[in-house]
This record gives structure tokens, C-alpha cells and sequence, in this order.
């Protein structure tokens, strides 16, 4: 196993059934781990790997919606599909709202199961380019000049060269300058561009 892989992680407190489908999963090729409860997972998940969670709602301790709501807080959070034999509307409606790729009731049909599993690993990994992304647009923000920045931030927020001229002291020419060195530090080529790497960052771009 790469660090690249997925790991699918099956949090139950039911034996069978974790064992069932963690089998299952291990037949269709994928790494897996079993844990019985929310803190098992968390003793044994390594930071930053790709996978999901297949994951009960009712468990001893915390319960799958705890734990989907403390993953709302972090960077790295894996994909959800719930899977639970006592669910109702509308907790599967809080469930999906929160961000869970599925809920799905026991017993599970294996066709069902395998494809949330495999939208929740492409989903992972989609993010995790996003992210990437994102960590490579922040570093580039941060290498701007001061001016450079303000003048960035100004552009963004939809204001016009002689708006921003007026406001930093200094001549349009110079803006469309400051412009120019900024979108080829960013490595964007159009405003839209400059736009959606602005609305990506925030809130962690300064207010102009």
C-alpha cells in the first residue's frame, strides 16, 4: 500500500455487520479498516489520507452526526456515507444538508454500497486537488508586495483603476501596473481568473 491509496474506514458497533462489509469492500479491491466506535476511528486514522467513511449513525460514544459535525471543522475531512438501520427523514435530510455523500439504510445492497463508496473517493479526491490548489494560490498571494496586495484585494472587490489611483496615492498607470506584475505572479490571465482565485481564498485575503 502507497500513501496514495484510499483507505475506506467501516465505523459500526455491530460485529456482523462491519465485518460483512468490510469484506465486501476488501472483494471490490479496496484497503479498508473496521473500527466499532468513533473513538477507535480517530485513535487509528492517519492525518491526510485519502479515503471515506462508511459509517453508522447510533454508536457507543459520540455518534455519526457528532463526528460529521467535528469534520465540518477540519481541512481534511473525509467524505461520509451513512449507514444505519434506525434513521428517519429527517435525519437523513440533516445528514445530506451537512454534507454526507448518502444514507443509506441496513441492509445495504452491494451495487448501492459500491457506488457511494466510489462517488465518495472521487469526491475526496477532488478535493484534495482543490485544496492543493488553493495552498499553491495562498503562497503566491503571500509573495506579493504590499502594494501589490492592496492593489489586488481593490480589484477584486470590483473597484475601477481611478477608484483605487485615488485611494493608494498613486497614478491609474501605475495601478494597471501593479495589476500587470500581480496576475503574472498569480499566474492568471484574465480578471475572471483573478476573481475566482480571490473568491477561493476568502476570508483569508485582507479587506482593501
Amino acid at each position: 500500500m502507497t500513501a496514495a491509496t484510499p483507505i475506506i474506514h467501516v465505523v459500526d458497533d455491530d460485529d456482523s455487520l462491519r465485518t460483512a462489509v468490510t469484506r465486501l469492500l476488501r472483494a471490490a479491491g479496496y484497503e479498508v479498516r473496521s473500527h466499532a466506535s468513533v473513538g477507535e476511528f480517530l485513535l487509528a486514522r492517519q492525518p491526510n489520507t485519502p479515503g471515506c467513511l462508511v459509517l453508522d449513525v447510533h454508536l457507543p460514544g459520540p455518534s455519526g452526526l457528532d463526528l460529521q459535525a467535528a469534520f465540518g471543522q477540519q481541512h481534511d475531512a473525509l467524505p461520509i456515507i451513512f449507514l444505519t438501520g434506525h434513521g428517519d427523514i429527517p435525519m437523513s435530510v440533516r445528514a445530506i444538508k451537512a454534507g454526507a455523500v448518502d444514507f443509506l439504510t441496513k441492509p445495504v445492497a452491494r451495487p448501492v454500497l459500491l457506488k457511494a463508496v466510489q462517488e465518495a473517493l472521487a469526491r475526496d479526491e477532488q478535493g484534495r486537488k482543490d485544496r492543493a490548489r488553493e495552498g499553491t494560490w495562498r503562497a503566491r498571494v503571500a509573495a506579493l508586495t504590499p502594494r501589490q496586495r492592496a492593489v489586488f484585494t481593490r480589484v477584486t472587490a470590483g473597484q475601477a483603476n481611478k477608484q483605487i489611483a485615488a485611494e493608494l496615492g498613486i497614478s491609474q498607470r501605475t495601478v494597471k501596473a501593479h495589476r500587470a506584475q500581480v496576475m503574472a505572479k498569480l499566474q492568471v490571465t484574465s480578471l475572471a481568473e483573478l476573481v475566482h482565485v480571490a473568491d477561493r481564498l476568502q476570508p483569508h485575503l485582507p479587506t482593501p
